[in-house]
């Protein structure tokens, strides 16, 4: 039996890095798909998040499926909308600008194909770049520990892969940078099993220059709407 796997990317402005990831991506699909039995099928998800420069054409050779939004919306919003055109049974999120290291998404992969856990989550490795002072990260682990009882070491990923119907029964509207925290609490609030994976993926590391701290203070934020969401009205 064969499993339809959606592979998501949600990007803005991203012409740039975002080609090197696709063709990583692709890439490893096409070996995948080659193999005898296919056990699994790949559908592959650019969702262009109201980006103002080619990011849409660098999408086009590349992805089965290209939604565009005429503003930013944010990465919850374009989260949703891939996985609303996703045919898969299991949704892979993979950010835009990983380049050659998007072609490991297949550890996050494995334990759901084996049957190991629901929703899986890359642990990336240390970097050497000075980035911000741990606030984000901080208030994302403890929130995940209060409201779930879950220990997190990696809440803040965007590498992740999970089944479809986990998704579904989150049901959550999320909120911009906090939906993969959310998407965490609610996962093991719902009782489905979780599986955080060192997985060596590299991307574009935000320093401690004005844009990185303008990055950090809107992630502040959406992670804190997200907790207190997730307080006052939890899954069940």
């Amino acid at each position: 039996m064969t499993t339809l796997v959606s592979v998501i990317i949600p990007v803005w402005n991203g012409a740039e890095r975002l080609p090197a990831t696709l063709k990583a991506v692709d890439r490893v699909i096409s070996t995948i798909e080659g193999t005898k039995p296919r056990a699994l099928k790949f559908q592959l998800i650019v969702v262009d998040d109201g980006s103002d420069d080619d990011t849409r054409a660098a999408a086009y050779p590349w992805a089965d499926l290209v939604i565009g939004f005429p503003v930013n919306r944010g990465k919850a919003a374009a989260m949703s909308a891939g996985c609303r055109a996703a045919g898969g049974e299991i949704f892979v999120f993979l950010d835009a600008d990983l380049g050659e290291t998007a072609a490991c998404f297949p550890v996050l992969l494995e334990p759901l194909v084996q049957n190991q856990a629901d929703l899986t989550v890359a642990r990336l490795p240390q970097v050497n770049k000075p980035a911000g002072f741990g606030l984000v990260k901080g208030l994302a682990s403890r929130g995940v520990k209060a409201l779930s009882g879950y220990s997190s070491l990696a809440p803040l990923s965007g590498q992740r892969a999970v089944r479809a119907e986990v998704w579904k029964r989150c049901g959550r509207v999320y909120t911009g940078f906090g939906v993969e925290v959310g998407m965490l609490i609610d996962t093991v609030k719902l009782g489905y099993r979780v599986m955080e994976l060192a997985v060596p993926f590299g991307h574009r590391e935000t320093g401690r220059d004005w844009g990185g701290f303008v990055h950090r203070g809107k992630q502040f934020v959406a992670v804190g709407l997200t907790l207190w969401e997730c307080w006052r009205k939890p899954v069940c």
